[in-house]
């Protein structure tokens, strides 16, 4: 009979090890779940997951556990199932982090586990987010309303280009083709009311432009992401030929350190540049809290001034709060070093004005 105190000491000492310490999937600290199925450790939302696809999974500290299953948790663990499931993971490929939202959670995993995408084995057919073109139907936010309508999107990485129709004809041409040297794509369940949402966000003549799209199947949600990031990842390494894959690839899409509404106030010129380049402090530039004495229009009274070597930008929020907010998310940027790429987008910018 098994030994309940002794099984549970055991699994306890197997989580502290380095390489068991951390969820397997999402690299949530301390997980106290397990999988006896696959012998990882993980958090308690992956094993949420992992429950779904049937991978049979107990608590740590709470369930019984049996003397054969201890022994296949310390047979195996993080490293021997990551080494085996994860061992061709394209580069571009994103994993998740513990606060990521589900569906990435959940593809991942089941990315992983049940299709078996990563053991280096060819596919055939391959991989949609490998072929270097993908085409297909998302629902797609109206822009002046707030119906979804299915539209046709293709994404092109032998022309650097995403392309969607307004129509399911393409006789009349395409409604827009987006580069994909300024876009970016973060999943933004709450903000678009699913939980595929994705939202698109790229450059047009110096503004910010966003697309807002779901798809109702969270694989394809998901593989329509991970071919952006595989288009974006092959622009970047033409652009960039030297960057090595730990500059690279933190640049392939970025979540966003904040978001929000502030208001643009004077004395400063009413030009509207849509997009500020923020560098470091050696280099000029500068983030702080203001309030300016004579400015034109704002109701808001929670300044943020912005500094560049050029000029500076002052905006309003409307809440304190808000304001501290805004002031750590930009000097988070402020204080990172910029990589040689920075300095490329940073001269652009300045041509463009």
């Amino acid at each position: 009979m098994a030994n309940h105190e002794r099984n549970k000491k055991i699994l306890l000492e197997l989580v502290k090890q380095p390489h068991n310490s951390r969820c397997a999937d999402c690299g949530a600290a301390d997980p106290d779940w397990a999988s006896y199925k696959l012998g990882v450790f993980v958090c308690l939302t992956c094993s949420g997951i992992h429950r779904s696809l049937s991978s049979r999974v107990k608590s740590i500290k709470l369930d019984y556990w049996e003397d054969e299953l201890v022994e296949f948790m310390k047979a195996n663990g993080n490293t021997s199932a990551q080494a085996l499931y994860e061992k061709a993971v394209p580069p571009y490929y994103y994993q998740p982090q513990e606060n990521d939202c589900i569906v990435l959670r959940e593809q991942w995993i089941r990315a992983k586990y049940e299709r078996m995408e990563f053991t280096g084995e060819t596919k055939y057919p391959p991989l949609s987010y490998t072929t270097g073109f993908y085409e297909g139907m998302l629902w797609k936010k109206g822009k002046e309303n707030t119906q979804f309508l299915k539209r046709k999107f293709v994404l092109s990485e032998r022309e650097f280009t995403l392309t969607y129709y307004n129509k399911e004809n393409e006789s009349k041409g395409p409604k827009a083709v987006i580069s994909i040297k300024d876009l970016n794509a973060t999943f933004q369940p709450e903000k678009i009311g699913h939980p595929n949402g994705l939202q698109i966000t790229y450059q047009d003549d110096s503004h910010t432009r966003n697309l807002y799209v779901y798809h109702e199947s969270p694989e394809e949600i998901v593989t329509w992401y991970n071919a952006i990031r595989a288009a974006r990842y092959a622009y970047l390494k033409t652009a960039y030929p030297t960057g090595s894959d730990e500059e690279l690839i933190p640049k392939i899409t970025r979540n966003y350190l904040k978001e929000g509404y502030m208001e643009k106030t004077g004395p400063l010129d009413a030009e509207e540049l849509g997009v500020i380049f923020i560098g470091t402090e050696s280099k000029g530039y500068s983030v702080k809290e203001y309030v300016p004495k004579h400015a034109r229009g704002n109701k808001w009274k929670c300044g943020v001034m912005v500094g560049t070597p050029e000029r500076q930008f002052v905006f309003m929020c409307e809440q304190e709060r808000e304001q501290k907010e805004w002031l750590d998310a930009l000097k988070q940027v402020l204080y990172r070093p910029m990589a040689p790429q920075d300095y490329t987008v940073e001269a652009s910018m300045k041509y463009k004005r």
